[in-house]
């Protein structure tokens, strides 16, 4: 590692950036008794609280009751970098390679979502630095650099607003000697503050007449004749249950509540930095005055972005899965990834050479095989669930939310009548096949982009298998 790096992260602190504000809410009590609801949504995230809010929306008179096992926001929904991507599909080349007929319409449905955030943002009053930046995604290889232009192209044949930058313009945008060429996507990225989406959606649930416990974890579902009966409570101590008519399940990369989510996804980890404010000086060295969102073209890949008060996000290239599919608090630290990432921050920006880190965390995200959300009910339309997202729940989950409320109300609806909804991705092998197939994969992906972008036999095997990933 070069010093930079080394005397860079000194100082930073072990915990999420966007958590570590004196403007956090306070916890609110948690279930201590029985309790019965019209709705019960577990989990506090972004696709719970869209789920409790739009639920309250559509029938202010419904009884909507959120249970969060910590605290609201406090997963992956405060850890990420607040990319909020209009993309259903992870990206257009996914959702090209697995439901080309289809594509139009998805693309259409994210847009749409997006508007959906932004209109709620201003109709809710939440302050969470919303801005609709766009995003530029930059080559850093030489390979790369027709991808982009292949990219702007698709993108442009559905309506984006794309363009394609060559060196020189996309250096004038963002200023590093690694750069080769960009593609900035004006319209289907928008940048916020996650912490501050999650408390103000918290805030309008609230004010919208939804319950919400936190520190209370639901530890089992059991059918109660036509509705269903959740116990709460940490190990074998119950503390409370609730009889609920439905139930949506937003538990994201935690171990789901029913059997049958289980071989669909996986929590991997993801970790991030975040720098001091720079000074106008550096600022000026590195431009950056559009503030776009940024993100390289490899499988192992960077994405980084400008905050409010002038620090940069810097996060990604290592994709981390641990035996066993635990969610542990130990996993949020992991110092080679930390000092990995600090070095090639520095390769990138070279001219902020002293720039320190305050902050360093990491968190885990749910994945499935298809690589994009997928919604399921089960008990007779009692239960439903969205988990899958891979790092793009930001703007995803409000899409997973309605969806999961079409499936619980029995509603038709132009999304569920599409093959990409109504389908789920392949089953992850048991372990401890499941850890060799991900270990191996991750290797042949670093492998290709060594090999400029050339994908060997193992990976060109999940392509055919429909489990291949492009980033």
């Amino acid at each position: 590692m070069i010093p930079d790096a080394r005397s860079a992260l000194a100082g930073a602190l072990p915990r999420p950036y966007w958590l570590d504000r004196p403007e956090a809410p306070p916890p609110l009590a948690p279930l201590t008794g029985p309790a019965a609801a019209d709705l019960l949504v577990v989990g506090g995230g972004f696709t719970g609280l869209w789920t409790a809010l739009l639920a309250k929306e559509a029938d202010p008179g419904r009884d909507v009751l959120l249970a969060e096992a910590r605290t609201v926001g406090s997963a992956a929904s405060g850890r990420n970098g607040g990319f909020c991507a209009a993309s259903l599909t992870h990206g257009l080349d996914n959702g090209l390679a697995r439901y080309p007929d289809e594509l139009p319409v998805l693309d259409r449905l994210g847009a749409e979502n997006l508007d959906g955030i932004e209109k709620a943002v201003a109709r809710y009053g939440i302050d969470c630095d919303f801005e609709r930046t766009g995003e530029l995604e930059v080559a850093t290889q030489p390979h790369q650099v027709e991808w982009l232009r292949e990219s702007v192209a698709r993108a442009r044949s559905l309506g984006h607003d794309a363009v394609f930058l060559d060196r020189d313009a996309v250096r004038a945008e963002v200023d590093s000697p690694t750069y080769l060429a960009g593609a900035w996507h004006h319209d289907r990225t928008a940048l916020l503050d996650p912490a501050k989406l999650a408390w103000g959606l918290r805030s309008a649930c609230l004010e919208a007449g939804v319950r919400i416990v936190e520190n209370t974890s639901v530890v089992r579902l059991r059918r109660a004749g036509a509705g269903v009966m959740a116990e709460t409570g940490q190990g074998s101590v119950r503390a409370g249950s609730v009889r609920a008519d439905r139930v949506a399940l937003a538990t994201n990369a935690f171990r789901g509540l029913l059997r049958r989510m289980r071989p669909f996804s996986v929590p991997v980890y993801d970790y991030a930095l975040m720098t001091e404010p720079l000074t106008d000086e550096q600022r000026a060295s590195i431009g950056w005055a559009n503030r776009q969102g940024l993100a390289d073209l490899a499988n192992q890949f960077h994405y980084y972005r400008i905050t409010r008060d002038g620090r940069i996000l810097w996060g990604g290239y290592d994709a981390v899965y641990y035996l066993g599919g635990r969610v542990r608090e130990e996993y949020d630290q992991r110092s080679a990834t930390f000092e990995k990432l600090a070095g090639q921050f520095f390769e990138t920006f070279p001219q902020l050479a002293g720039l320190r880190f305050t902050h360093a965390w990491g968190g885990a995200i749910d994945t499935c095989s298809r690589f994009f959300a997928f919604q399921r009910a089960a008990w007779g339309g009692r239960v439903a669930y969205s988990i899958g997202y891979t790092g793009l729940g930001v703007g995803a989950s409000r899409f997973g939310a309605r969806v999961m409320l079409d499936l619980l109300d029995g509603h038709d609806s132009e999304a569920l009548r599409l093959r990409a909804i109504r389908s789920r991705p392949l089953p992850f092998p048991p372990e401890p096949i499941r850890y060799a197939g991900i270990t191996l994969t991750r290797r042949a992906l670093a492998r290709a982009d060594e090999r400029q972008g050339r994908r060997g036999p193992w990976l060109r095997m999940l392509d055919r298998l429909g489990m291949g990933f492009d980033s």
